[in-house]
């Protein structure tokens, strides 16, 4: 029987799939800074999490605690996205949802994960 993927993963996945279409609607100005910065957030956030995934204890408690960071940077990112009008209302409210989810499940991991 396969192994089912944790949920964290799998909400990762789509926000990743959302966000990188997205990012091709900002001004073309800042891709090389901003957008890239937020998008090198988000990566680095998924591949933390995999990262945590491969480790057990002390060593996962701070892969979890760098994805953290990971996320709190890409929820700045994105609320300056929001402020420049970058991302529209409803985007904004998207994504602000799957970012909560997230953050919900990533706190849920760290949690239950012994140091």
């Amino acid at each position: 029987m396969a192994q089912q993927e944790m949920v964290i993963f799998t909400r990762t996945f789509d926000f990743l799939s959302w966000l990188l279409p997205v990012t091709n609607s900002f001004p073309r100005a800042h891709r090389h800074t901003f957008t890239q910065r937020l998008l090198d957030a988000a990566f680095d956030l998924r591949e933390l999490l995999e990262a945590a995934n491969h480790r057990h204890g002390r060593d996962r408690q701070v892969k979890l605690g760098e994805a953290d960071e990971a996320l709190d940077r890409v929820r700045l990112y994105l609320r300056l996205a929001a402020r420049w009008e970058w991302l529209s209302a409803g985007q904004y409210q998207h994504v602000a949802a799957m970012l909560t989810e997230i953050g919900k499940l990533l706190g849920g991991w760290r949690k239950v994960t012994t140091s």
